[in-house]
Parts: structure tokens; sequence; C-alpha cells
């Protein structure tokens, strides 16, 4: 299966899941920490439960790594390639009901993700990419979608509303002549700089692969990029599938 196909079967499992999540979603829920600041709730399982058999239909040779079977222990040995899903990325905004939270399921292959699809549910918003081609659905239908080139006064940085790192933020602005931040939730601010409403996402602080796998094959397929902090493109498969500090920005 060419990855380009994979593309549509990907997108219905991304939409089913999020209709899973917006039925708890619309309820009171109760929420759970599997560590000291990390939420989670039926939605994250639930949705999961819905992606992961169409990925072992679609593909059985593919191992999948998906954060609530990490969570319970259960991580498959990857080799070149694998998927890699997060089945609610931005719980914290899920809970605080703000609509910021999405469904991302990407295919890493040489430790570069190749396909991705990203799902807000709450704004019915698709972003999807591969082999060079990146789009975004929603109410107006279909359309392709690019970076932008990085404006020299006035550019955008996209900062996570619920991980802050205030100093080391105000210290990357500082080097943008009226830069401005705005802020999102979740796979969002990877999405806004691949459709072009965004220039830069400075990340200090974890995360993990799933968080970013999806949403970084679209900026790639939009013409953007994600490097460490020492400019070496962030690659999968890593030990713990633990990201480092990263910057996702339009390809310079």
């Amino acid at each position: 299966m060419t990855t380009n196909s994979l593309l549509a079967p990907l997108e219905a499992a991304a939409r089913a899941a999020g209709a899973v999540i917006m039925e708890v979603y619309a309820q009171d829920f109760a929420v759970h920490f599997k560590g000291e600041n990390d939420p989670v709730t039926a939605a994250d399982s639930l949705a999961e439960a819905v992606i992961l058999p169409v990925l072992r239909q679609l593909t059985p040779h593919i191992p999948i790594v998906a954060e609530e079977e990490a969570a319970a222990g259960r991580i498959p040995t990857v080799g070149h390639t694998f998927w890699l899903v997060d089945p609610l990325d931005g719980t914290k905004e899920f809970v605080k009901k703000n609509g910021e939270f999405t469904v991302n399921i990407g295919l890493i292959e040489n430790g570069i993700p190749t396909v991705g699809v990203v799902y807000a549910p709450a704004q019915n918003i698709l972003w999807a990419g591969a082999n060079g081609q990146a789009w975004r659905e929603d109410a107006h239908g279909r359309h392709p979608i690019l970076c932008r080139p990085a404006p020299a006064e006035g550019a955008v940085v996209l900062d996570s509303r619920s991980h802050r790192a205030a100093e080391r933020l105000e210290a990357f602005i500082a080097t943008l002549p009226g830069g401005k931040v705005e802020n999102a939730g979740s796979s969002l601010k990877f999405c806004r700089i691949a459709e072009g409403s965004g220039d830069y996402y400075p990340r200090f602080g974890p995360t993990c692969e799933w968080d970013t796998a999806a949403a970084h094959a679209v900026l790639l397929a939009a013409g953007g990029e994600v490097v460490t902090w020492d400019n070496v493109a962030l690659a999968y498969g890593k030990p713990k599938f633990l990201n480092p500090d990263f910057l996702a920005r339009a390809k310079t």
C-alpha cells in the first residue's frame, strides 16, 4: 500500500475517533492522572480503541506505538517503519473544554514522519500530509496548504496553552523584530505553521514522539521542518520515544 493510498482510511479513522471523543466531551467525565501532571480520560482509551484495529487491518506487518498502550507497558519492538498514535493530543485542553485537542496518526519510515493525519474534532478541521503535499479540510472544503516564508518583522510565534517556559520563550522572541505570541493547544501549533498562519513553534520541555509525529509529517509535506536547538532534524525511534527541545518552522 502506497503512502497516498493510506490517507483516506487514516482520515476516516481519525474522524471516527473524533466522534467518540466528542461523545465523551459532551458529558461530565472523570479525569485520572498517569503521572503528576498527565491527565487521562475515557476519551483517550476509547479513541485509541477505534484507531488501532484500523491500522492493524491496513498494515498488519507494521508495529504500532500508541500512547495509552505505551502507558500500560505494551510497547512493541520497532524497526525502520512504525506507526505513532496519540488518540487525544491535548488532554489538558479537552479537560478545560476549549476545543483545542486533536487526534494524531503518523507513520515513521527510517526515522522520518512520512504520512500524517491530524483531526481537531471540536472544530471539525482535518490536516493531512504525505509525499510533499499537504491539505486542510474544513467546512469550506479541502484545499492544499503551504508554509509561508517567515516575515522579516512581525513573525507569529506559537506557544502552548498548558506548557510554558516563559524565560526561554522571551529570549527566542527577542531575536525576532516585532515578533508576537499566539497560543494554541496540542498539535494545532504545527498545523498553523503548515497552513501559513504561524511561523515558529519553539518547544521547551518534554514531549513524546506520538505527540509530534503526525503533525510533523503534515508540516514536512507543507514545506516545513522541525529541528533541535542544535539545528539537527528531529528524528524518530529514539530511546523511550522521548523528544528533545525543538523548533518547528518553515524550511529556511
